[in-house]
């Protein structure tokens, strides 16, 4: 058996991901923090998974022996009264809470975004257009969606600087000690709940961003509580930065190391071939996608998965890295294939969990890509593939830095 959670594991999990297929399709295993947890990585399994309401996504079914106390979910939320959050609920709290979300987090909002988010994106690449040469993940990939998200939010001008560096603090330490987190959790949360109080008084005022929605959200009477609102912008932040820093930067080297393909992606730029656009973003997230593996859940009673019996109590993680590059489910699974249309991956869920901002991750995406190779048509890695580095954790699936040289622009 392949050896797992290694960095050279990290560079390239997918033929150990096919050895855990073939002969260990659900593999119990003990994690680098302790945690003995299943592994789930066939397609057909993986989505049922997901969708199986008997694994909870409340961490309070964990049957977690003492020295796995803490360590199954983000670092610092519970200490921080964040966890009432759509990752960590069932119904039916969750069927309420996302009804309550959904009502501010809709497809007009993120759709009236766009012209806001080409804005972010072609000011970012004019920072360094002209230098000849950039790190893609700090210069753009990372600063993108969280200046995205703080606008989307409501968090003024002046403040985002902090968020950025907060931010940069969860991924700096996303696979190293969770206290470098936990301390950017707690600031995160102190702040939210002063801006939550600053826009609760100016509701008013037509304030038109998602805090404040948040905050009007209501049904049958019933408003988001203040915690509830904290922990959701907390989540939306931590859950949905990420993935977008994680798919623009393994979509942009996907691109830069399949020159056949890049030279697709050029033809569908230049021909203004929207659905080529669309399905190549599809198979982006399908072949190396920002989310490595899906969010705890947990056995409520014994199950079977897979043929495997499952304890009540049990972690269970779907390895959507896997599943998605499953030759049962995927022809030629690991060939990048933009024109792809059979595509129904799992990069962002299924079923009842499935990503609340995957329509606005998709349009930060497609935005990102489509002007990077447009503005910088000659754009090229300017380190060996080998020497990259992949950043260490048990979720997310990033790059440190991804160095890229390109004939500098004249301003």
């Amino acid at each position: 058996m392949p050896e797992l959670f290694t960095w050279e594991f990290a560079s390239d999990p997918y033929p150990a991901y096919a050895w855990l297929r073939e002969h260990a399709p659900v593999h119990r295993t003990t994690l680098p923090s302790g945690v003995e947890a299943w592994l789930v990585t066939r397609y057909a399994d993986a989505r049922q998974a997901l969708a199986d309401q008997r694994l909870s996504k409340n961490p309070d079914h964990h049957d977690e022996p003492s020295h796995a106390k803490g360590k199954t979910g983000i670092p610092g939320e519970r200490k921080a009264e964040l966890m009432t959050h759509l990752l960590n609920i069932d119904p039916p709290d969750h069927t309420r809470l996302r009804r309550l979300v959904a009502k501010a987090f809709t497809p007009r909002r993120v759709a009236a975004f766009a012209p806001r988010v080409q804005e972010l994106t072609d000011r970012l690449i004019d920072q360094f257009a002209a230098k000849g040469e950039a790190d893609l993940i700090h210069d753009f990939a990372f600063p993108l969606p969280i200046y995205a998200i703080c606008d989307l939010l409501g968090v003024p001008g002046e403040d985002q600087d902090d968020f950025r560096d907060w931010a940069g603090m969860m991924i700096r330490h996303g696979g190293g000690p969770r206290g470098g987190v936990a301390r950017s959790v707690k600031k995160i949360r102190a702040y939210l709940v002063d801006l939550i109080h600053r826009k609760r008084g100016a509701l008013d005022d037509g304030a038109d961003d998602l805090i404040s929605d948040l905050i009007r959200a209501s049904d049958h009477g019933e408003h988001l509580t203040e915690n509830e609102v904290a922990a959701m912008c907390f989540v939306l932040l931590f859950a949905g930065f990420e993935t977008t820093v994680n798919l623009i930067g393994n979509g942009t080297y996907s691109l830069l190391t399949h020159p056949e393909q890049r030279e697709i992606w050029h033809r569908a730029l230049a021909e203004g071939d929207a659905e080529l656009l669309a399905t190549g973003i599809e198979e982006l997230l399908r072949f190396d996608g920002p989310v490595e593996l899906a969010t705890w859940r947990f056995a409520t009673e014994p199950l079977r998965i897979g043929g495997q019996e499952i304890a009540a109590g049990d972690p269970v993680l779907v390895v959507l890295a896997a599943a998605d590059r499953d030759p049962e489910r995927f022809a030629e699974p690991d060939t990048l294939d933009l024109s792809r249309r059979d595509n129904q991956h799992l990069g962002y869920g299924h079923g009842i969990h499935y990503c609340l901002g995957a329509p606005l991750a998709r349009l930060e995406g497609k935005a990102a890509l489509a002007t990077l190779f447009t503005a910088l048509p000659d754009l090229r890695l300017a380190a060996n593939p080998d020497d990259l580095r992949w950043r260490g954790g048990l979720i997310m699936r990033g790059l440190r830095t991804l160095p890229v040289e390109f004939t500098p622009r004249q301003n």
